[in-house]
């Protein structure tokens, strides 16, 4: 702290992170658990709230007394106290913990005040911070006998390998979705014929408008089965009513959707991955001239921010998670979002806005192209020439730095040969051209080749 920090903060008053106390009392602990069930903040004793110092003596009682405040924190808290020019200050940092609590009750910043939180509020806190998952809740109104989708579980134990000799409640049991006999929310959304009998906003509405805003409806349908089910029919709804192109190459004619279709599935996936299911506002669709809005409810979790999402997944519904893995609808490794981006540079087309709020939730926004300005042929054809004019452009640079990725691809391929693309560029810290190229080369020169189907294939060293 020095003089010029100290007047900026007395200037700018009291607020969401920053408390003012003209001398020390026992009451601050509220103080500072609020702040750490925030976003942190600090607290200057010896300053009134009008923002004139009143000098205060930072004696080792007080400091002691203000440590074993947060001590008693359940969990336990810790916090950093200075003093400068007769003004001590207590720097509260975000707690890694949330929530804390003091003398068994919960407090939280509103402003410029520490309020104690309602049984509502501490309800409402749990959920957002992602400490009471609505996945693993049991749910004892669900009736196997009625509702439940012999179908759905069929199709899942296919995609997901799993055999099945074993009876259902043994199979359900060994995926951790029974709970005292009853079928926890996952579940349910998995296996349930009607998913707003028991969870009312399980739902994906879709609709396309005409032109650019929501003044006049074209089609408009709501999706209420199971989980995979309400996936492909939100997906062919969407994928029917974007524009195909066919592109003719060496006598085969080519579909290719105006926005790659595995971008539209990645989004549509995400969104039932990660969703908020607390919340009673359903997944929305939206279809206009200019773009497609994908709304997911529910904002981040915990400490989140939006740049984190490009660097690796943070799933709300650990357990809705892991079952859609083992259906490999989602992946482990990597970003959706990320993955997306990437999608959408191969077929030239910028990035999609992605929007968070805590009111209208998670948003992602890909804008349509102007097919009449430029056709995907067009547009693939230019990417294609981009990353060849840049691969020539690093071998005029030397042979070796090529050579050099050749080797890692190679050495990721010995250790893990079903490795994806995405993988190696993550693993090998590669660009997407790189990877691409060098795989190509690979190929050509007959050092490696691949087995099997594009997904659930696998690579060879041949050379």
């Amino acid at each position: 702290m020095n003089n010029k920090e100290l007047k900026f903060l007395i200037q700018e008053g009291e607020g969401f992170n920053l408390e003012f106390k003209e001398s020390y009392n026992s009451n601050m602990a509220k103080e500072i658990c609020a702040m750490a069930n925030a976003n942190g903040g600090k607290i200057l004793i010896g300053v009134t709230d009008e923002g004139k110092i009143k000098p205060v003596i930072l004696s080792n009682r007080m400091k002691s007394e203000i440590q074993d405040l947060v001590r008693k924190f359940d969990p336990s808290f810790s916090i950093e106290i200075s003093e400068f020019k007769g003004v001590v200050i207590i720097d509260v940092s975000e707690g890694g913990k949330k929530p804390y609590s003091t003398g068994g009750k919960f407090y939280m910043r509103q402003g410029a005040n520490s309020q104690q939180l309602s049984r509502d509020e501490i309800k409402s806190f749990f959920i957002k911070e992602g400490l009471v998952r609505f996945d693993e809740m049991s749910n004892s109104k669900f009736d196997f006998a009625k509702d439940f989708s012999e179908n759905a579980f069929q199709n899942f134990l296919k995609m997901s390998g799993i055999d099945n000799t074993l009876s259902r409640t043994e199979i359900l049991r060994n995926l951790k979705l029974l709970d005292d006999g009853n079928l926890k929310n996952a579940g349910v959304l998995l296996f349930c014929k009607e998913a707003t009998r028991y969870i009312g906003s399980a739902t994906i509405i879709c609709s396309a408008f005409q032109g650019n805003d929501k003044v006049k409806i074209i089609d408009s349908k709501k999706f209420d089965a199971d989980l995979f089910t309400n996936f492909e029919e939100a997906y062919k709804f969407l994928t029917y009513r974007l524009n195909t192109e066919y592109i003719i190459t060496g006598g085969a004619r080519i579909e290719k959707l105006e926005i790659p279709e595995k971008a539209i599935r990645e989004a549509i996936l995400n969104a039932i991955a990660h969703r908020d299911y607390f919340s009673t506002s359903k997944i929305q669709i939206h279809i206009f001239s200019d773009r497609v809005e994908i709304n997911n409810p529910g904002s981040l979790v915990g400490n989140i921010k939006i740049e984190d999402l490009y660097k690796r997944s943070f799933p709300r519904n650990n357990l809705l998670f892991g079952l859609m893995q083992r259906m490999d609808l989602v992946e482990e490794i990597g970003s959706g979002l990320m993955r997306i981006n990437q999608m959408m540079e191969t077929y030239l087309l910028p990035h999609p806005i992605v929007k968070v709020d805590d009111n209208f939730g998670f948003e992602i926004i890909f804008k349509r192209p102007d097919l009449q300005k430029m056709s995907i042929e067009q547009r693939l054809e230019k990417y294609t020439k981009g990353v060849e004019k840049g691969v020539e452009k690093g071998v005029e640079k030397g042979v070796e730095k090529l050579s050099e990725n050749q080797t890692i691809i190679i050495n990721l391929i010995k250790k893990n040969n079903y490795i994806s693309k995405e993988e190696m560029m993550k693993i090998g810290k590669l660009s997407k051209k790189t990877v691409d190229y060098n795989i190509k080369v690979l190929k050509n020169r007959e050092v490696i080749k691949r087995s099997g189907p594009d997904k659930g294939g696998y690579w060879e060293i041949v050379n």
